[in-house]
């Protein structure tokens, strides 16, 4: 009886010296790089997104004239916009109920005193939808000393066309609104954003 015969060994590929993973190892090797696309895509949404202070926004009230803001402050004076002509005004709309109107704050009152010795530029807020005894105490714990509207019938803020704050709005010095922001401002942002207007309005370009 003839002996089986042992099938022929076939040597060993010179490309098989790296073996194909297994299935598991394949799989987490496949998520890995998707993670690393989608945190790759997340840095480049990141570094492309609006910053949380300081955006502009349109509205149908830029490039008119201002609308009327007058009324009793806080302080129980009157304040008027029309007796600002001549000077940038930024007319602010918050309450002191609202975060990001109290991270704002300081850098309102930077603006504030910077302009108010340069004399080219005047800060008015507008109480939102709050009580002004919450806002004198406010005030008084963070400083701060430009006038304050009430605004008890929301009148102002309909007319402007606020629906939440904060909400801020530059006023050139001709009283026509120059641009809107909304959700907290920086005195550098604002600073930049009368340097960019008064440029283009040297260019002509309105």
């Amino acid at each position: 009886m003839t002996a089986p015969v042992a099938p022929e060994s076939v040597p060993p590929d010179p490309g098989d010296d790296v073996a194909e993973a297994p299935p598991r190892r394949r799989t987490g090797l496949i998520v890995s790089a998707v993670v690393a696309v989608l945190a790759v895509g997340f840095v480049a949404v990141l570094a492309t997104r609006e910053p949380a202070t300081d955006r502009r926004r349109d509205s149908p009230l830029i490039g008119k004239v201002v609308p009327p803001l007058e009324g009793e402050t806080l302080a129980g004076g009157n304040f008027d916009i029309d007796d600002h002509q001549g000077r940038w005004v930024l007319v602010n709309f918050f309450a002191t109920w609202c975060v990001p109107c109290r991270i704002e704050h300081p850098e309102l009152d930077a603006f504030d005193q910077a302009h108010a010795r340069a004399g080219d530029a005047v800060l008015v807020s507008v109480l939102f939808d709050d009580d002004p005894a919450s806002a004198r105490e406010f005030f008084e714990r963070n400083g701060g000393d430009w006038p304050v509207v009430l605004d008890g019938d929301g009148l102002i803020a309909s007319a402007f066309g606020t629906p939440k704050v904060p909400e801020s709005y530059l006023v050139t010095p001709n009283g026509r609104v120059a641009a809107k922001f909304t959700g907290g401002v920086t005195q550098d942002g604002l600073d930049r954003a009368i340097e960019q207007i008064e440029q283009a309005a040297d260019r002509g370009v309105s």
